[in-house]
């Protein structure tokens, strides 16, 4: 009996980039990190390119990579993030793609996934070929390669999804085996007789197929299935094993490699008689993010399953190459591996929700449905009828524009342009162009599946798409000259929520204010100015600022600041000069004001007309001469865009968290022999000291972590303070712990004969027991193994140093492999 094992994991994040800006912006509910991606490669993504086994005194004897021994498939919007921010989790992820080809004979593990989430049943064809066919570019661009596969969002099916992707050289797909209806064995072709006459066109029928009903999660999961598509060809399915998927992903089978590996070979028996796949699919987030070291057990089977002569890892394609398929299977169409009403959970209120809002309902979900079947229909609209005099095949173009989305450089959009646009085009139809195109991508993005998937419509999830839907409706506006948010906004107030009046309101507050345009682009330029010192030309975001003019007057805690620049969307290529004006009136308190630039003459009268009152102190009247100039472009602190948001009301708000911390410092320093004195007696210390003692402590602790050096001595000390009075250490410690070692690590991966560095690193980390950093370090990790390994290999150069420092440097290097627990085998 064969036996081959392959485990998928879908590792997809939906987007969160602003769509105005082209970036995620901070996410508080991520904090100590950034943003919600950057936290999920911390826990999961970055840890499975390097699992670690461990020996069993629990030190790291091997590091591997996950991704080169499973199936996988990341979305790609998330690789297109994660190439901009964690490059070197990216590339270890493609690079795990190329050894596992070496592994699997030339079958690489990941396949592609549809561009951004869509629930391909639900969609117009013309949107599941554009959404196929990004999905297989972009695939092509990042592995190298085309892909054999392909996941469908929530393994949302049809047939006619199917056929598409036969379309474009999909060969497989993988669904729940709750998606399958009736299966029939291979019938044999029956032989012709051997007394037809030559020639005789009348043959034997083939026998009728018997076909099995396996609805309910029956089908046979152990081999794969072809599916007949309309157009007559055939695509392969591989339905995965239900209940141990679902054990994975929502149970405790990850807390042990061995009872997970007992689980999986549980499966194979001897009377089946073909070869046994035993393949299980959940989101790749379940390693790592959802269970806590979830990427060690994973690392750990496929050691074990390795060592095991009678059992194989494999992939989809090389499984598919060696055993094609026999069996033949009719699907459910309309249906998905995570609503039990095939794909109402993302149209209707069928039942289906997180279960944690008892009472709500998703009545919501048709009318936010059909609010953005209408607004794709109206830029559909738009596009057939301008596009044709931009470019030379409008829908061809859209497809193509896949190239761009990959590449925003001047010089690729121009390449672009030169296959698609109807002739050379002048820079006023470039920038019309390229916003039916941008219109066209937003409105794909509106339909991410993550926005029907949850509980209420004010989620984050469902006010990203509804950002995508605004950015639409504001590029339609652009094109056309009339609005259509009012009709829009007349469609959300038929979704009723659970917190708000309506969408609409929720549109309102949490969409609405969010929108940016040139002017505000240029307003966070002019007010961020104050606090950053900003280049002549520079870029942020998705735009290019060039100031031509600026002029500062500072008056103490206020100042005065007007110029001149030009702004830039580098996706469209739209650009205003503009005039601008900010006042700063002390503490938060920013007033700016921009518009279209008018020449020279207004502006030199806009900056006397300014200069006067300031100079004389007269902000009241400095405030109403912005107010004449500018109208209703006036911008405040709230108009910035929330990372230098929160930068700016850092910094001037910093004198007052300046007086908040010297008074905790004075109640904790003031208090500390007291402190220690009912510690000795046992007796519980006064509340409001042990907070002023905990803020100082914690705080001290992260500003001490922001630098290079290191007192090691001075984190003992405060870190015998947290133990003494029993302080409690904020995550944000552990992060920024983990951060330091990683930089220094980072260091020393670059100099390893630097002696000094490696002591220092050492020192401090010696002190850093109680702390929490947790996975966190699995980049230090890594140099450290990595520097072992090297250590070990004859071909290791000598050290550049004398033979006492080479004393040093082995005592040092054997206590860093010591405290991150690093014993490679």
């Amino acid at each position: 009996m064969k036996k081959y094992l392959c485990l998928h994991g879908h590792f997809y994040q939906p987007p969160r980039e602003n769509p105005w800006l082209e970036e995620v912006e901070l996410q508080d509910s991520a904090a100590p990190f950034h943003d919600w991606n950057q936290r999920i490669t911390a826990e999961c993504y970055g840890p499975n390119t390097g699992a670690r086994i461990l020996d069993d005194q629990g030190r790291i004897q091997r590091i591997v990579s996950n991704y080169s021994r499973m199936s996988f498939n990341f979305g790609p919007t998330l690789l297109s993030w994660m190439e901009r921010h964690k490059p070197m989790v990216y590339e270890a992820i493609i690079d795990a793609d190329h050894h596992s080809r070496d592994i699997f004979g030339g079958h690489g593990s990941a396949i592609a996934q549809v561009y951004n989430h869509m629930i391909m049943p639900l969609a117009n064809k013309r949107d599941r070929r554009t959404q196929v066919y990004w999905g297989v570019e972009d695939f092509r661009r990042r592995f190298g390669r085309d892909p054999a596969g392909m996941w469908l969002p929530e393994t949302a099916v049809d047939l006619t999804t199917l056929d598409i992707l036969a379309d474009f050289g999909i060969k497989f797909t993988i669904l729940a085996p709750r998606q399958a209806h009736r299966v029939a064995e291979p019938v044999a072709t029956p032989a012709q007789p051997a007394d037809s006459p030559k020639g005789a066109k009348k043959k034997t029928p083939p026998p009728e197929k018997s076909w099995r009903d396996v609805s309910g999660d029956r089908i046979d999961p152990t081999r794969p299935y072809r599916v007949s598509l309309p157009s007559g060809r055939e695509m392969t399915l591989f339905f995965y094993d239900g209940h141990i998927s679902q054990d994975l992903a929502f149970g405790d089978l990850l807390d042990s490699g061995a009872r997970f590996k007992e689980r999986l070979l549980s499966v194979f028996n001897e009377v089946r008689d073909w070869p046994q796949l035993v393949h299980v699919a959940t989101d790749g987030e379940t390693y790592g993010h959802h269970h806590r070291y979830g990427e060690m057990a994973l690392a750990w089977l496929f050691e074990d399953i390795q060592k095991d002569p009678d059992v194989h890892l494999t992939n989809y394609a090389q499984f598919l190459e060696k055993y094609p398929a026999e069996a033949e299977v009719e699907i459910y169409e309309d249906s998905s591996w995570s609503c039990v009403h095939g794909v109402e959970r993302w149209k209707s209120d069928c039942g289906c929700n997180s279960g944690m809002h008892f009472g709500w309902d998703q009545k919501w979900r048709k009318p936010l449905r059909e609010a953005m079947n209408w607004l794709r229909d109206e830029a559909a609209d738009v596009f057939e009828k301008q596009g044709p005099r931009y470019l030379a095949d409008p829908w061809k173009a859209r497809d193509a524009y896949i190239e761009v989305v990959l590449d925003h450089s001047f010089e690729n959009v121009n390449a672009f342009l030169s296959i698609h646009a109807k002739s050379p085009l002048p820079p006023e139809h470039v920038v019309t162009a390229l916003k039916l195109l941008e219109m066209q991508r937003y409105a794909q993005l509106i339909f991410t599946s993550c926005a029907w998937f949850f509980d209420e419509i004010s989620g984050i999830e469902t006010v990203q798409v509804m950002q995508y839907a605004a950015r639409t409706i504001q590029l339609l506006g652009d094109l056309t000259g009339r609005s259509y948010e009012d009709d829009y906004l007349d469609l959300l107030d038929k979704s009723p929520s659970n917190v708000f009046k309506s969408g609409r309101e929720v549109y309102v507050e949490n969409v609405k204010p969010s929108q940016v345009d040139l002017l505000r682009a240029a307003a966070h330029f002019a007010m961020s100015s104050f606090f950053e010192d900003y280049q002549e030309s520079f870029e942020y975001a998705c735009y290019s600022v060039t100031h031509e003019i600026y002029h500062r007057v500072p008056a103490g805690r206020f100042g005065l600041v007007t110029g001149k620049a030009q702004v830039t969307s580098t996706l469209t290529r739209e650009s205003v000069t503009i005039a601008f004006a900010v006042l700063h009136a002390g503490d938060h308190n920013l007033n700016c004001g921009v518009r279209f630039y008018e020449g020279s003459e207004n502006f030199i009268k806009l900056e006397k007309d300014l200069r006067v009152p300031f100079e004389r102190g007269d902000l009241t009247a400095a405030i109403r001469t912005m107010d004449e100039h500018f109208g209703k472009n006036i911008f405040s602190v709230w108009h910035l865009f929330k990372d230098e948001q929160r930068r700016v009301v850092d910094k001037v708000l910093e004198p007052a968290y300046q007086l908040a911390e010297a008074a905790y410092r004075q109640i904790y320093e003031g208090n500390q022999a007291m402190l220690n004195f009912l510690s000795w007696l046992h007796i519980p210390s006064p509340r409001h000291f042990l907070d002023a003692a905990q803020f100082v402590v914690n705080n001290d602790l992260k500003q001490m972590f922001e630098h290079d050096a290191v007192d090691a001595e001075q984190v003992k000390s405060l870190l015998e303070q947290c133990s003494r009075w029993n302080l409690s250490l904020e995550e944000a410690v552990g992060h920024t712990a983990a951060e330091w070692l990683n930089r220094r690590m980072d260091e020393f991966a670059l100099i390893p004969d630097d002696v000094d560095l490696l002591e220092h690193t050492v020192a401090v980390l010696e002190k850093l027991g109680p702390i929490p950093m947790g996975a966190r370090i699995w980049e230090a990790q890594n140099i450290c193994y990595t520097e072992a390994l090297e250590l070990a290999s004859p071909k290791r150069a000598p050290f550049k140093t004398e033979d006492e420092d080479a004393s040093r440097w082995e005592r040092s290097f054997t206590k860093l492999c010591k405290l991150l627990k690093v014993h490679p085998k």
